[in-house]
């Protein structure tokens, strides 16, 4: 399923997904059940899982394409803007009769955040697929999916790619319902957090252990690799050889917002891999990536450029992680939250 680092270096990333306008309202704390609460500002920035993950890409420095679904409302044209500003190649981005997808987020002190989703222009089953779109999918380095377009659509995209021999990652934040086997056949890499985890496996999670051994499932049913995202205890990979991979987090001394840092990372990880990076290196280089990420407003807003990570690594006086031989632990003295 994978091709070699030659074959994909230098070919675009294709992220193919949501964009929302997400509404940000700042709370005190959630309200409890029929309770009306005060909320403090409300902004409006770009976000949706595929937007973030495509900008995130684009900000680290590699060439990225974008395929969604805006609506005919007075927030198409920011969300396209956004994505242009930040160098996403948007010529397969398609405007649909209704509304573009929204979020409403309350963001807590903490930077914690709960989201309400309008799939809108998202979530439409009138999803065009060109022959440009197709084309684009054929050649891609590595196709980037997410759960907030239609189950049918990524079943399509991952079917395109995989004929084509074009790695394809998934990751699972999106949709509570299970994975269709129709995709899961043709995901190269899998990357869910704790919570989407459990509810694709139906196995506790609240441990790394239950962790990997959930992972392993997911494993034992095809997918080459499943890569977790474990929030402020980092991440860890398992593959189908049998490797677990652990990657401790960066440490953050003020967390401002934790939206969109799952994409940050998912996003980062994808650059690394396309940049031939191992692994042990890409999980690293997308923990930094996350860390700084969550230190800033906004999802769209808040990715981090190429210069922010690498000035960071420098700051650090680390390039590469340490690595245990033995247990393949990647070690960092950090810690985040995402």
């Amino acid at each position: 399923m994978y091709r070699g680092d030659s074959t994909a270096k230098n070919k675009p990333l294709v992220v193919v997904g949501s964009v929302n306008a997400d509404l940000v309202i700042e709370v005190d704390r959630l309200p409890k059940k029929g309770e009306t609460i005060s909320g403090g500002a409300m902004t409006v920035h770009p976000g949706g899982k595929g937007a973030n993950q495509a900008v995130a890409a684009s900000n680290l420095g590699y060439s990225t394409q974008f395929v969604g679904q805006v609506g005919k409302d007075a927030y198409a044209p920011m969300l396209v803007a956004a994505l242009q500003q930040r160098g996403v190649d948007t010529s397969m981005v398609h405007s649909i009769e209704g509304s573009s997808g929204l979020a409403f987020i309350m963001l807590q002190p903490g930077g914690e955040n709960s989201i309400v989703l309008v799939g809108g222009a998202n979530t439409s089953e009138e999803w065009q697929i060109s022959d440009e779109v197709t084309a684009a999918i054929q050649n891609a380095g590595v196709v980037l999916l997410q759960r907030e377009i239609p189950e049918s659509v990524n079943v399509i995209f991952a079917k395109l790619a995989t004929s084509a021999r074009v790695p394809v990652i998934l990751d699972a934040g999106g949709a509570e319902k299970p994975l269709a086997s129709d995709l899961l056949a043709n995901i190269s890499i899998l990357s869910p957090n704790e919570t989407e985890l459990e509810r694709l496996t139906g196995m506790p999670t609240k441990t790394e252990k239950e962790c990997i051994k959930a992972a392993e499932a997911l494993v034992h049913q095809g997918v080459n690799k499943v890569l977790v995202k474990l929030g402020s205890k980092g991440s860890v990979l398992v593959d189908i050889y049998g490797n677990t991979i652990r990657q401790k987090a960066d440490k953050v001394l003020h967390v401002v917002d934790t939206t969109g840092a799952g994409d940050c990372f998912t996003a980062a990880f994808a650059v690394g891999m396309l940049q031939g990076k191992s692994d042990q290196e890409s999980m690293a280089w997308a923990s930094r990536a996350a860390a700084l990420c969550i230190q800033a407003a906004g999802a769209i807003p808040s990715m981090p450029t190429r210069a922010a990570v690498e000035r960071s690594l420098v700051g650090h006086g680390q390039d590469q992680p340490s690595v245990d031989k033995q247990t393949k632990t990647v070690s960092h003295d950090r810690k985040t939250f995402w």
